[in-house]
Order: C-alpha cells, then sequence, then structure tokens
C-alpha cells in the first residue's frame, strides 16, 4: 500500500517538514535522533540540514528511494534504512531524541512499539509525536481527501500518551484542530494529538 501510495513524482506529503516537528527541533541542542516510519524524507532532511545525526526507517523501498533523493538535493546525508518495526533493532539509549510524526500503529502493536523506542533514547531524551487523535474522523468529515486511518483504533488519545511514555515529562501534551496543508494527502481540517515529552527513567 505505501510503495503505491508513494509511486508519484511528486512528494505525497510535500518536502517540507511537520511544523510541530520543526519548531520542536528547535528547542534542542543537535545530536542523534530517530525518525520511525518517516516516509519520504522530509523531516529527515530538514534535521540533518539543522546539523542533526539522523536515523530514519520505513516499511516502503519506494519512500527510501524519494527519501535519498531528497537529501542528496539537499547536500546533506541521511542514514535511512528499509524495514519493519519487528525487524529493526538499536542499541539501547543510543538517541538524543525520536520523532514520530503521523506514525500510527495497529492498536494491539501501539504500546509495544512505543516500549520499543523507549529504550532507544536516552535518559533526558526528548520525544516529540504529532498524529491523529480520535477526534479526527469527525472534524475531517467535510474535506475533499480522507486523511489519516480509516481504523479509529489507530488514533491518538492523550490516554494512550499518558498510559506509553509514564516514565517522561509531560512537557506538551494536548488535542488540538487545525488545517494541515502538507503536501497532496494532508490538505484540510484535522485533529492531533502533539506530545512532547522528556524521559525521566
Amino acid at each position: 500500500m505505501w510503495d503505491k501510495r508513494y509511486s508519484s513524482e511528486s512528494y505525497v506529503y510535500g518536502t517540507a517538514p511537520n511544523c510541530f516537528f520543526a519548531e520542536e527541533l528547535e528547542n534542542l541542542k543537535e545530536g542523534k535522533l530517530l525518525l520511525p516510519a518517516e516516509g519520504e524524507g522530509r523531516n529527515a532532511v530538514y534535521a540533518a540540514k539543522k546539523g542533526w545525526d539522523v536515523v530514519a526507517f520505513d516499511q516502503s523501498k519506494v519512500a527510501k528511494g524519494k527519501a535519498d533523493k531528497l537529501a542528496e538535493r539537499q547536500a546533506v546525508q541521511i542514514d535511512y534504512r528499509v524495514a519493519e518495526f519487528n525487524e529493526i533493532f538499536f542499541e539501547p539509549a543510543s538517541f538524543d531524541a525520536i520523532a514520530l510524526v503521523y506514525a500510527h500503529f495497529p492498536s494491539h502493536k501501539m504500546s509495544s512499539y512505543h516500549r520499543q523506542l523507549d529504550k532507544y533514547l536516552k535518559i533526558g531524551g526528548i520525544i516529540i509525536l504529532e498524529g491523529f487523535s480520535k477526534s479526527h474522523p469527525e472534524v475531517s468529515k467535510n474535506n475533499e481527501r480522507p486523511m489519516g486511518p480509516p481504523d479509529r483504533s489507530m488514533l491518538y488519545s492523550i490516554g494512550d500518551i499518558e498510559r506509553d511514555f509514564d516514565n517522561y515529562e509531560m512537557i506538551t501534551l494536548r488535542e488540538e484542530q487545525l488545517c494541515l496543508n502538507e503536501g497532496a494527502f494532508h490538505v484540510g481540517q484535522g485533529a492531533v494529538i502533539r506530545f512532547v515529552g522528556k524521559k525521566l527513567s
């Protein structure tokens, strides 16, 4: 499905970074950053331009190809790997920050994936997350093109974040309604969860 989504010449979510991710990155000192489910590389390339050592992964080979092209055009290097969550492993406490930007998972895997990522983050490290909330289907019902997973169980709630990241200082945790304009597939009204957390233990 994702290879097909990314098969066009255009970047379906644009080449500019997600706004919340870019804003929050400005508050952090450069270090090593992990970007799971990174798609076509817009956030990875942006972070690399800001001086971050970027590792990204996604299940789509087509997405990696487009991300590598974008990095080449922007004259930066990113370490982009093709893998599923259950196929990829990193050393514990090897990242200073992790960002999940519209990374939606089946409900029965969400918590285990979040816990897996937690192991890779250093104590004192930062996680940044923006994803569609469980209010999104109602908020977005009048959009011309659907956005987000059709399965409501894959959407986020504040309770999901509090449960899965209970060992974090909640720097930011809120639900917002906003107008998205990120490429062809994120256009219109949406409801999102925005989270920034600092790992305490």
